[in-house]
């Protein structure tokens, strides 16, 4: 595990209205974008990529049965990808496993033609953003 540094983001926990489904869903892609499970208990998982940890958990104490990003609150996540094609790659995988494309029109650029990213949307309306850290495309 690497040492964590001052300021360093030590974990986000997200409540989610169906373990099973946020499972799916992050699991897959966290566990794709080498994250390993961590913890695992009845109402909660979490995956951990060095110090920084991520949570799912369905909590007894939901107000809401699906998350709204436009609201006060979480909007998105979004996480280092390796380069273009494993965005694309992750991209083409994500409905299997409960996510699909925001913004197919735009896509790939949709942050601006400086960024390749796809923006993803899973059944519980929560977002990610995966970012090419080399964006360069194929001539």
């Amino acid at each position: 595990m690497t040492r964590p540094s001052h300021g360093m983001l030590h974990h986000v926990e997200i409540w989610v209205p169906d373990l099973d489904r946020a499972v799916a869903s992050f699991g897959w892609l966290l566990e794709a974008l080498g994250y390993t499970p961590f913890q695992s208990w009845s109402n909660g998982r979490s995956w951990r990529l060095g110090a920084t940890y991520l949570v799912v958990e369905r909590s007894p104490a939901l107000t809401a049965d699906r998350h709204d990003r436009c609201r006060p609150g979480l909007n998105h996540l979004a996480f280092h990808v390796e380069d273009h094609r494993t965005v694309e790659a992750l991209a083409s995988e994500a409905p299997w496993h409960g996510w699909s494309l925001m913004f197919p029109d735009r896509h790939p650029h949709a942050g601006g033609e400086q960024t390749y990213a796809a923006y993803l949307e899973n059944t519980d309306g929560f977002e990610v953003e995966l970012v090419a850290i080399n964006p360069s495309e194929p001539d």
